[in-house]
This record gives C-alpha cells, structure tokens and sequence, in this order.
C-alpha cells in the first residue's frame, strides 16, 4: 500500500499486506484479519481524516495532500463525487458540471498522499488526550472505520460491465443515483464516471445474498473474464490515528411526500427538482430528453420553497423548515434555461416568493432567464390538483395559487410540475453529532464555533466542518467553505509535525564529556 512518496520502503513492506481502500489502485478487500491498524505513517507525518466524498471532502483532501500531509477520505457510497455528480449544468455559468468534478475525482484516486476509503463509514471516534503538565504534544483521534464488502475483487475488476450486463436483476432494481428514474443491475456502478470505478454488489438486491440462491448458477460469475466476483468477502474493521478531522458529509433534500398538497408520488407529472435534473441530463436515463408519460411537456411549472422559509407551519408540518435554503431560486432559474433551451414551444411559469440572487453573476443570469419567455409569478402555490377525466388517461394537472400581485387566485394548468424541495440535515446527522461530540445548531445542521469569526471550526479541537454539512450552500460557497476547513487542520498538523520532530531531535541528541551536543 503505497499512500506518499516520502514513506521508507521499510514502512511500504511493512502494510503491503493491507487492501487499497478505494483508490484507482485499490485491492482485495477480503481474506484480511478483522481489525488492522492503518494509519502508522502518521507516526512520521501526522495524517487528517475528511468524512466524506463529495465536492467538500474532495477540495479538503486534496489541498491538505498537496501541501504534504497525508489524508483518509473515507465516503460510505462506492464512489465519490457526492450530490455534485447528479447535475447536468452548473449556475450562472451552464458549466457541464462533470467537466468540473470529475477531473477532481481522479485527482483524489491518485493522489500518492490520500488513501481513499469508499464503500465505508467511520464508526468510533476516540478523542485525543490532553498534553501533560507542562506542555507538550496534544494526543491524536484514535478512529475506526468499517469498511463494507464489495463481493468485488477491486484488484481484479476492470470495469467492463459484463457482470452487469448479465445479472438476473438487470433492469430491476431502482436506481438511486437516477433518482428511481431509471433501473440497474444487483451489481453496479453508481455512474460510468464512477472513481473508482468497479463495481459494488447490492446486498439487499443480489438474489444470493438476500435469499441464499441465484438460480442454477451465478450469471455474474460467469461473466466475468477476470474473476473478480468475490462472495466470501466479509467486512473489515480499520484503525487509524489521525492529527485532525474534517466533516464535509453533505446534506439532504426534504422527502416531497411530506407536502401532500403538492401530489408528489400520486401524480407522475411531478418531479423534485433533481429528479427533473437526472432527466434534463445528457448522461441521465432518457439522454437529456425532456418527457413525461412518453410526451413532451408542452406546459411546465416550477415551484420554489417547497418546504423552506415556513416558520408558521414548523411545529405542525414536518416537512417545514424555517431557513432559506438558498440554492432554489437558481436551480430553478437554470432549470427554465434547460426548458427553454430543448422545448423552445412550452411555457414556462415559475411561482416564488421572493428570488434570492446574491451570488457573483447570479443576478444578471436571474435577467436573462426572464427574457427567455419565462414568467414569474409571485404567490405560494396551495395545492395541485388533476382536472377533469380524459378517456382512460386523467386531466391535465392544474396549480392553484395566489398571485399576491395581482391579488387574486390563479389557476395553471400543466403537464409537468418541479419542486425546488428544501435542503435539509441529513438523517444520520444526530448519530455523526454523537459520535464526533458536536453540536447542532437550532436547524438541526452542525454548529460551527462563531459565525462570524471561526465559520470552520467546532465546539472539539481539531475537528473542522467542510460544505452543506454546517448550512446550505451552492458550490462556490461550498469550495470556498472546504478549502477554509483544510486551512485549519493544516495549521493542527504542522503543529503536530513540529512537536513530534522537537521530540525526535531531542530524543536523539548526545552530548560530549564538555558538555557540547555532539
């Protein structure tokens, strides 16, 4: 296992029996003894642990390995890439945003300074122990880290496919990265830009696995010209030692069922907005084509703040936050760019309450969605409903609103409506709190030391907060939050890498009979 470049040969020999966990370069997972202890080259450079794989955690890895010191970032999907990767376009720019992350990707799979640890989740936290009387190094986070199994051989995968291509699930089990749109295999890769990029069997969703048979025969193994299809593989327990830890576990979106009134899961023709995302996609299920029931829309609505800035409604909706979640107002803009640009005929409507245009460029874009035949209307839709009965098929969908403009109720029919739902703390954000000894701000995300002053920091010296994880934001903000974070712990490992040489150098003077080191 090969993590920096400055590491002895010695200390290469020594772990080369360890898997690679995650990289490009990643190995067996399996047939190792349940615990190991991963991190002893932070015995020569302290190393910085970032939880999670998204566009966060992956500017925090690489600025920390870039300045020399080694990383574990450790993503519990099989691949990094995070919420970033779902989009097609990115706001006010249009930048294909694969052409932004996946370069970035690969850099952190091959980066000879970060140990990339996908497919896993870190499980215990023990904090460092205080410096002694008098001074002294402060003790490192002693964390453990599970490492799921893939049932993948990950030295031997190349990525092809064909296991894929021949699983008796093909075409059945749904896809979450597509967000339900489309259908995979039990075996898969989340998407073809996937880093690494081999493939993961589901275990809820492989017939072997959950039921114990898979026919006569297992297909996949078949298929597979490299062998690389491993049911023995058991999951294995990892330690590390680690100067500091940076939090950048992303962020999830408010589940759209809760707003019943908008008829999210009973009427196919509405959709969250990354969903409509994964549709609009040149690499998503329909190829960037924009349809619904097989037909282009000629009639689509968007609606905003699904969710956010419902402060009179938090204690009785559970699908009501009271915050802003700023990112709506331009992926909504963006997504009537997207209509626009590949339904020229369809009319668009956008319903706000207000549009919060703050970023660099965001309100000059914001101005020309407008001019492209887009019409906003200011009012709160109230409930979507289907009129009438056609034959066989329903009525067109219709939003009642209130144009608080005009001052009156508003009826739009539609054949396709997108929610722009809340950003929310994601659900295992009390156990991440527990297990790190965080504390969470009023809005349930991680509360940060001083808003104003320490933006990154927390409540536990050494742990660093990284990107949506402390509070929505678009990705800009996120970057900027990200590299601020791996600042920071910067500053925590070169005091480390300071004090541990101190004590080298004082440990291994000696001294001549004069009195003179020698």
């Amino acid at each position: 296992m090969e993590v920096g470049g400055w590491r002895s040969n010695e200390m290469r020999n020594s772990c080369t029996t360890f898997p690679k966990a995650g990289s490009l370069r990643e190995g067996p997972a399996s047939r190792v003894p349940p615990s190991r202890k991963l991190g002893a080259f932070g015995k020569v450079r302290p190393a910085a642990l970032v939880i999670g794989g998204g566009i966060a955690g992956i500017q925090a890895a690489l600025d920390i390995a870039d300045a020399g010191f080694p990383v574990y970032l450790v993503e519990r999907e099989p691949s990094v890439g995070g919420r970033m990767a779902q989009l097609d376009k990115t706001f006010p720019t249009l930048d294909c945003s694969a052409c932004i992350l996946t370069p970035k990707m690969v850099d952190v799979g091959r980066h000879p300074n970060i140990e990339l640890m996908t497919y896993s989740e870190v499980v215990a936290v023990t904090p460092p122990s205080p410096p002694l009387t008098g001074g002294g190094e402060r003790g490192r986070f002693r964390v453990q880290v599970r490492r799921k199994p893939r049932y993948v051989d990950v030295s031997k995968c190349t990525g092809c496919g064909s296991c894929a291509a021949a699983c008796r699930m093909k075409g059945r089990v749904l896809n979450r990265f597509d967000e339900g749109i489309a259908k995979r295999s039990a075996i898969y890769v989340p998407f073809p830009q996937a880093v690494p990029l081999k493939y993961t069997v589901d275990p809820t969703a492989c017939l072997y696995l959950s039921r114990g048979t898979c026919g006569k025969t297992f297909l996949c193994k078949d298929a597979c010209a490299a062998g690389a299809i491993d049911f023995e593989q058991q999951e294995e327990m990892v330690d590390l030692e680690v100067g500091a830890i940076i939090v950048a576990t992303g962020f999830d979106l408010l589940d759209a069922r809760l707003k019943p009134e908008f008829g999210y899961g009973v009427y196919p023709e509405v959709m969250t907005g990354m969903e409509f995302e994964r549709l609009s996609s040149a690499s998503g299920p329909t190829m960037g084509k924009i349809a619904v029931n097989g037909k282009e829309p000629k009639d689509v609505v968007f609606i905003k703040c699904v969710g956010s800035r419902e402060r009179r409604r938090e204690q009785a909706a559970p699908g009501s936050v009271p915050y802003c979640s700023r990112v709506c107002c331009m992926y909504t803009a963006k997504h009537a760019h997207l209509v626009r640009d590949k339904l020229p005929d369809a009319r668009i409507t956008v319903f706000y309450m207000d549009v919060r245009a703050f970023g660099k460029g965001y309100e000059e874009f914001y101005d020309r969605v407008k001019h492209e035949r887009v019409m906003y209307r200011r009012g709160e839709p109230s409930e979507v409903y289907r009129r009438g009965e056609r034959g066989d098929q329903g009525g067109r969908l219709v939003v009642l609103a209130e144009d608080t403009m005009l001052g009156k109720p508003v009826e739009v029919e539609a054949d396709l409506v997108v929610l722009a739902n809340a950003v929310v703390p994601r659900t295992d954000m009390a156990d991440v709190a527990g297990l790190l000894g965080l504390e969470r701000s009023p809005d349930g995300f991680f509360q940060e030391a001083h808003p104003k002053l320490r933006p990154v920091d927390t409540c536990v010296d050494g742990i660093f907060l990284a990107g949506c994880c402390q509070g929505p934001k678009d990705i800009p903000d996120t970057v900027a939050h990200a590299k601020a974070a791996a600042a920071s712990a910067l500053g925590v490992l070169v005091r480390h890498s300071s004090s541990t040489h101190s004590s080298s150098t004082h440990s291994s003077s000696t001294h001549s009979p004069g009195g003179r080191p020698t």
